[in-house]
């Protein structure tokens, strides 16, 4: 199982960022699919869930700027972020759960003027 996010950067205040996670080794489209992010300091926490079925869930925190979204032909799922806050500020993760949970490399996301 790979899991590579990527799409990470320094963006303002108010400003969005699209990350991807491009999936290989697993049957793609029959799982439901995580992002995660740990905070400096803190816990890593669940942002949102897809399944195979496009049914996306979110953290109260994130609910109504974050969308996740999956292309099953690209094997890759989504996160669009938009009105970002500085405590958004964090290393973003896509996981998989196959009998256990499996992580990608994250993604540093930093929220910042």
């Amino acid at each position: 199982v790979q899991l590579q996010a990527s799409g990470g950067g320094l963006v303002q205040p108010g400003g969005s960022l699209r990350l991807s996670c491009k999936a290989s080794g697993i049957n793609f489209a029959i799982n439901t699919m995580d992002w995660y992010r740990q905070a400096p300091g803190k816990q890593r926490e669940l942002v949102g869930s897809i399944s195979s079925g496009g049914n996306a869930n979110y953290v109260d925190s994130v609910k109504g700027r974050f969308t996740i979204s999956r292309d099953n032909a690209r094997r890759t799922m989504y996160l669009q972020m938009n009105s970002l806050k500085p405590e958004d500020t964090a290393v973003y993760y896509c996981s998989v759960t196959l009998g256990r949970l499996f992580w990608g490399r994250g993604t540093l996301v930093t929220v910042s003027s």
